[in-house]
């Protein structure tokens, strides 16, 4: 007999959600077969078995939350073996787990703070859902689930009714978060210190943190308290830019490629990180790790938090082929498709908020890289030219630096490096 365990699929995961099963009990299955689908704090990713031989036993039912790494999910016959004697309680509930998982015994693993019906039963529903419900005031035990198994989705909760008028939702919002916050890593006081402050129990809803949220919340505290970190303030001029994408687009419509300000913004930083090496870099304790490429990751906004997929190598491609990834990636990133290698591991960063009209902002470097740069929106300013004030349109670009890696003055000359590209864009075409 081998044991299914809880992959580990990304360096940083702790535990997950074991979203969906694509095997039942009695299936025989090969080495490389999808058996299951696991969300985790940045995406949602299949599992493929590595040995071949029966299911004899599925542990963990789908939908179950909070699942720790290498915690037994299922249960294999080797191919040829015999399986040992199984536990009742086992017996009875893998069946339950296939037909009805809101009444299937939950293991340990399960987040004791999910939402139960009123006869004690495990409701069980996305991570979305229960965001949606949650600020929209709705209870799940009152919702039908339509997903796999009778599980609530997001079509489930959105536009439906609330159960309870708004006096009476909030205290148990309140509620039902401090239970979440409980078993969250959230300590109770944070969220009664809201009441010390002067704001009263009762007079907000208290939204549980996700899994990315969390994540997102740690990386950003350990990079703004340790990373020694500066910005770096640049205007570029775009009009050329916005010319020439004009006619690239033009060239790539009957291909379907339209290539954006943020395309070309990627392409020059990768050809100006190449430029000045010393840009495209990492602190470590052994010391400075010094990238042989520019992997340009790509901030992407997401329900319920950030991601950053990668153009890997992006100084060796086209504009039309960084489009053509940027695209996907985003796309990708948005429905939680992403393989943990399509966003760890980048070298720098972009971050652009120009398309929400922000006109300059500083982001938090994403660590280990050395380098973000945070792209503002363009906009018509008064510039002087030859002695005479004129029309341009400008964009801010800010690179903050790790002190540690990226020094005043070779931030400086990385800047020096990207600004022509973006002005004079012709070059990047070659």
């Amino acid at each position: 007999m081998t044991d299914i365990l809880m992959p580990a699929l990304s360096p940083t995961m702790e535990e997950g959600v074991l979203a969906k099963w694509h095997v039942k009990v009695g299936d025989v299955v090969s080495a490389g077969d999808v058996i299951a689908e696991i969300e985790t704090d940045k995406a949602t990713m299949e599992v493929e078995a590595v040995d071949e031989g029966e299911v004899t036993d599925i542990l963990v039912p789908e939908g179950t939350e909070n699942v720790k790494v290498n915690t037994p999910i299922a249960r294999l016959k080797d191919e040829g073996g015999a399986a040992a004697p199984k536990p009742a309680a086992k017996t009875e509930g893998a069946p339950k787990a296939e037909a009805a998982p809101a009444k299937a015994e939950v293991p340990k693993a399960a987040a004791p703070a999910a939402p139960k019906s009123e006869n004690g039963e495990r409701i069980f529903a996305s991570p979305l859902a229960r965001r949606i419900a949650a600020q929209n005031g709705v209870e799940l035990k009152s919702i039908k689930g339509t997903g796999p198994h009778g599980r609530i989705v997001k079509r489930d909760v959105e536009g439906a009714p609330q159960t309870a008028g708004k006096g009476a939702a909030q205290p148990a919002a309140a509620s039902t978060g401090s239970a979440a916050a409980a078993t969250s890593g959230i300590e109770p006081r944070k969220a009664q210190s809201l009441a010390q402050m002067g704001i009263p129990d009762g007079s907000y809803d208290l939204i549980p943190l996700d899994g990315m949220r969390k994540a997102v919340a740690r990386r950003m505290v350990d990079s703004i308290q340790n990373v020694p970190h500066f910005p770096l303030f640049i205007d570029v001029e775009i009009d050329q830019l916005m010319a020439v994408r004009a006619k690239v687009n033009k060239m790539l419509e009957p291909q379907g490629i339209k290539v954006s300000v943020n395309d070309f913004v990627i392409k020059a930083a990768a050809l100006a990180l190449k430029a000045v090496p010393e840009a495209n870099a990492s602190y470590t304790p052994e010391g400075i790790a010094m990238h042989h490429n520019a992997d340009v990751s790509m901030a992407v906004a997401i329900d319920g938090g950030l991601i950053t997929p990668i153009i890997r190598k992006a100084e060796t491609k086209g504009l039309a082929q960084i489009a053509t990834e940027s695209k996907d990636l985003a796309k990708r990133a948005r429905e939680r498709k992403l393989k943990p290698e399509e966003f760890q591991g980048g070298t720098f960063s972009v971050s652009n908020l120009g398309m929400f009209g922000i006109k300059q902002f500083t982001s938090i470097i994403n660590e280990p890289q050395g380098c973000i740069m945070s792209v503002g929106a363009g906009e018509q300013r008064a510039v002087v030219k030859d002695g005479q004030v004129v029309a341009a349109t400008v964009m801010t670009v800010t690179l903050t630096c790790d002190h540690r890696v990226v020094d005043g003055a070779t931030g400086a000359r990385f800047l020096q490096a990207f600004k022509p590209l973006i002005e004079d864009p012709v070059a990047m075409l070659a």
